[in-house]
């Protein structure tokens, strides 16, 4: 009975929280799902499969990318990079703007010389075959990016009519969700990332309005666009070295506002306007994991030389709070790198830098449940963890993907493995479980 009640709580919370439609919480329109949060409020996929056990269908998927899936409907809709044989002489990058400027090779490997396919896909959600498959760029990248990273990092965003698919330096391009037709597009120019390690935000979606946020080593700044049209609202100039971290945006008692997080600033700006109504310091370098927001709170963090996580209270949060009352709760070890934590209710999990090393948080006073929890079977983690009522999934590098129950004391449920390796983060939908791995992509569902 409590879990059905939770259901419906966190279901309310869903329609609450997205302005993307009334049964987005029934879908995974967006990075870290319908809350933002990496929940699926009404998710019940299996708990255990392996290649021939609870495999709906899987299918091989052209390109190198870290994009995760969404699922709107009978859809599934995909971001990939492919490269061609075919070589041809990169644009040049316009010069970096103020007084940062980044390298441009991979680090210990040189600039890409191939043309590469940028491509949106739409897969049936029954059986996994291509609906359609629409080529909106090519050409030969400026930066070859991290060793680790893909040329289609970036998530689409979806509100089941539109779907908006960003390749940072490529372009952002609106889509008709079901034809796969280039609604309009837009180009702000060529990213110059740190150490050229490459791009990964996704936009973020709150009803008519489309926010990308562009930092890098030249000019910042973080937009707002008519979804509809592609037409600027807003823009407002950032400081900031090369962030990764997607916006998330929070209709905290009827007023949306725009929370980034990166090295120098968490900003939060008003949808509306563009206004900074709070900022504050308190993050590492690198800033990559998506803030997450439930229990009146935004849980921020960050792990690359050094850890940092910080729980802001929204009905406090004004001007610059940095060291102030607004911050319910610091803990700053342990904390990710890459994957971005789960919150789920009165939990929140992340893991160790990019290990697969566990820490359970009280999500409302911050005192630690356990952890660091050590995942046996899971080496290396670049995806970020998702739950579904009861449970949370941890997605290895190594192909394992771990099941632990959603409780203040560890619990492993099952520990599944494909043959595969995972870094893009997992998707829930309904009783589907997706993982987009390197070679394929799973659809995990019973019979």
């Amino acid at each position: 009975m409590m879990k059905c009640v939770m259901a419906v709580v966190l279901l309310g919370a869903a329609v609450q929280a997205s302005a993307q439609a009334p049964d987005a919480g029934r879908n995974w329109g967006q990075w870290r799902g319908p809350l933002g949060t990496g929940a699926a409020p009404v998710g019940n996929p299996p708990t255990e499969w392996s290649e021939e056990k609870n495999v709906r269908w899987k299918v091989e998927v052209a390109g190198r990318a870290h994009s995760a899936p969404i699922i709107w409907g009978d859809r599934v809709y995909l971001q990939t990079a492919i490269e061609t044989p075919k070589e041809g002489k990169p644009a040049e990058p316009a010069p970096p703007g103020g007084s940062r400027g980044g390298p441009q090779g991979r680090p210990g490997g040189g600039k890409p010389t191939h043309i590469f396919q940028y491509s949106v896909m739409s897969l049936d959600r029954a059986t996994g075959k291509t609906v359609w498959q629409r080529v909106v760029r090519e050409e030969v990248p400026h930066e070859s990016g991290h060793q680790d990273a893909s040329q289609a990092s970036a998530s689409p965003v979806t509100d089941g009519k539109l779907l908006f698919a960003h390749f940072g330096s490529r372009g952002l391009y609106c889509l008709d969700a079901a034809t796969g037709e280039v609604k309009w597009e837009k180009d702000f120019g060529d990213m110059r990332t740190r150490s050229g390690f490459g791009e990964g935000s996704s936009p973020a979606l709150h009803g008519d309005t489309l926010v990308v946020n562009w930092d890098h080593e030249g000019d910042d700044f973080i937009v707002a666009l008519e979804k509809s049209t592609g037409k600027e609202l807003w823009r407002a100039a950032r400081d900031e070295p090369t962030s990764w971290a997607t916006p998330v945006i929070i209709d905290h008692k009827g007023s949306p506002q725009v929370v980034t997080a990166a090295a120098n600033r968490v900003r939060s700006y008003e949808l509306k306007t563009g206004k900074i109504l709070w900022e504050c310091s308190g993050m590492t370098a690198n800033v990559i994991p998506t803030p997450v927001y439930g229990n009146g709170l935004v849980y921020v963090t960050s792990g690359f030389r050094g850890s940092a996580l910080m729980a802001i209270k929204l009905d406090e949060a004004k001007g610059d709070i940095s060291g102030g009352g607004a911050i319910a709760f610091t803990y700053n070890q342990d904390t990710p790198y890459v994957p971005s934590p789960v919150l789920t209710g009165e939990r929140l999990y992340f893991l160790q830098v990019s290990t697969g090393i566990l820490t359970c948080l009280n999500a409302l006073t911050g005192e630690k449940h356990y952890g660091p929890q050590r995942l046996d079977t899971i080496k290396g983690v670049y995806a970020s963890p998702v739950s579904a009522p009861g449970r949370v999934y941890i997605a290895g590098r190594n192909g394992h993907i771990a099941v632990i129950q959603d409780a203040a004391a560890f619990g492993l449920i099952a520990d599944n493995t494909l043959d595969d390796v995972f870094n893009a983060s997992p998707a829930i939908a309904g009783d589907e479980l997706y993982l987009r791995g390197e070679k394929r992509l799973y659809c995990i569902a019973k019979p």
